[in-house]
């Protein structure tokens, strides 16, 4: 009897989880498995399902043997060609017809296989579920992208919706307007995949949506640059005046993702669960002007903390959906990514091009602009194990505390009068001017690098202003700092003294 309501709780358990959602006591985080969480990663180029040569079950044990919990997936309406974009070994490009979709293949009359867009690919939606299983066990949470811009006239070759690769005569004349509501045919075609994708994936936990993937380049509006004293052509003569500019969609492409999102939402209200969707905006940072209801998640490529600053009072998480093009090596993108979590993100994924057909160890070496480099994964665990030892719900960005940090930039996260969370970058010992309530303390300076401590103390506290000092450190150093109780007035400060104004 014992046994059949074990049984029976652990099936209620089962039928009664629910997706990844918003913490419902602070938005701009996640809450799983009943659990506060960050989502982070460095994973594949976006073809683990539609890349048949991909072994996505050492891919996924490997994100989880590293203390990563993330993937971002592209659903093969999508496909590159080799070499694009500098990319040596792109998942995102595999070899002619290993490439699977969700529609099939189908002989022409011309004796060509082409996609028949009114059907279904039962091997592919069989691969796709078995991965949301695996990523499951693995504990790795799935962002599937639906859609991305197509970039070039080379990749609207190998395309589904590209007229001469497909029986259903939809005459897109111009791959730019493929992802607007002009191609009536097309968006029909568009909405029947998203609505058979919902349906088939409803029952994962470990799910969630976006729109488009970088709808800017092909429906583009300039807002601005990043750089002000660099000009035009000093990026140009590096590869591309796309590093220092800012764009977003068009009107055309808002009205199209405003339009898709409905249909996920339309599709879900007949199902038993809801998914979180999230919307691409911009590359670097953009104060986005208006929030469509539907949207929970707020992802930039590329992004800096003011990503995340200029749309906190949004109250969603802002997310760090792409990175690359700043080397080959940890260092900047592990810099890049703890200015943006202690500026309050709370998804990163880096593109790791160390995993391709062959190496899904990400053991491989790649010529490819963006982290080839094993130990950054081992860096981001470290990062997201600390991140979540910090109760984040309760925290938020912190201006006032560090008053005068002479020679070091301070990004700082805090429950005032609780819990502070800081990365500093610069050298040091370094004295600052903190601002701190009376109380017994806990400090520790940590490396971001390897995790480990480099100085833990206790010390009491009268309150007000007073000097901190930093261990000796050389670039990066992380500061945890928990009052523990507070002080009787008149209680003798010992421990260590902190030095006055």
């Amino acid at each position: 009897m014992k046994r059949l309501i074990l049984c029976l709780l652990c099936v209620t358990r089962s039928i009664s989880a629910d997706p990844i959602q918003l913490h419902p006591l602070n938005p701009h985080y996640f809450l799983s498995n009943n659990k506060q969480t960050v989502l982070i990663t460095s994973g594949e180029h976006y073809g683990a399902v539609l890349n048949l040569d991909f072994d996505y079950k050492t891919y996924l044990r490997t994100l989880n043997e590293d203390g990563l919990n993330l993937t971002r997936l592209f659903t093969g309406s999508y496909v590159e060609m080799p070499g694009a974009f500098g990319i040596e070994h792109n998942t995102l490009a595999p070899a002619e017809w290993r490439y699977i979709t969700p529609w099939p293949e189908v002989k022409h009359e011309d004796d060509k296989l082409r996609f028949d867009l009114d059907g279904w690919n039962a091997a592919y939606f069989k691969r796709l579920k078995h991965f949301l299983q695996y990523a499951d066990k693995q504990g790795v949470i799935v962002e599937l992208t639906f859609f991305s811009s197509i970039y070039t006239e080379t990749n609207w070759t190998r395309n589904p919706f590209h007229p001469d690769n497909n029986v259903n005569d939809l005459n897109v004349t111009d791959w730019k307007s493929l992802h607007t509501l002009q191609n009536k045919k097309a968006v029909k075609i568009q909405e029947k995949m998203v609505r058979k994708i919902v349906r088939e994936l409803n029952e994962f936990d470990n799910l969630y949506y976006e729109i488009q993937n970088e709808p800017w380049s092909d429906q583009s509006d300039s807002v601005g640059i990043v750089l002000n004293n660099l000009s035009p052509n000093e990026f140009r003569n590096r590869g591309g005046f796309w590093e220092n500019k800012v764009e977003v969609a068009t009107e055309a492409s808002l009205v199209w993702q405003k339009h898709m999102a409905a249909v996920i939402v339309d599709e879900e209200s007949k199902l038993p669960k809801k998914h979180l969707i999230a919307q691409n905006y911009s590359n670097f940072r953009f104060p986005i002007a208006e929030m469509e209801s539907n949207i929970s998640i707020l992802n930039f490529h590329y992004a800096l903390p003011e990503a995340v600053t200029w749309n906190w009072s949004w109250n969603r998480p802002i997310g760090y959906d792409e990175s690359g093009f700043a080397g080959s090596t940890a260092d900047d993108y592990r810099r890049q990514v703890w200015r943006f979590f202690l500026s309050g993100g709370a998804v990163f994924n880096g593109l790791d091009y160390t995993f391709y057909p062959g190496h899904e160890d990400g053991a491989g070496m790649n010529n490819a602009p963006g982290v080839s480099d094993p130990a950054f994964r081992e860096q981001l665990g470290i990062l997201r194990k600390t991140l979540l030892n910090m109760d984040l719900v309760s925290m938020q960005q912190d201006h006032t505390t560090i008053l005068h940090a002479p020679g070091v930039s301070v990004l700082m996260l805090s429950r005032l009068g609780v819990t502070y969370f800081a990365y500093l970058e610069g050298n040091g010992p370094n004295d600052f001017i903190v601002k701190l309530p009376n109380g017994l303390f806990h400090l520790k300076w940590a490396d971001p690098v390897s995790g480990a401590i480099v100085h833990e103390e206790s010390f009491k506290y009268p309150g007000g202003k007073r000097n901190l000092s930093t261990p000796e450190f050389k670039g990066e150093l992380v500061l945890e700092l928990r009052r523990l109780q507070k002080m009787k007035q008149g209680t003798e400060i010992g421990i260590r003294k902190q030095g006055g104004e």
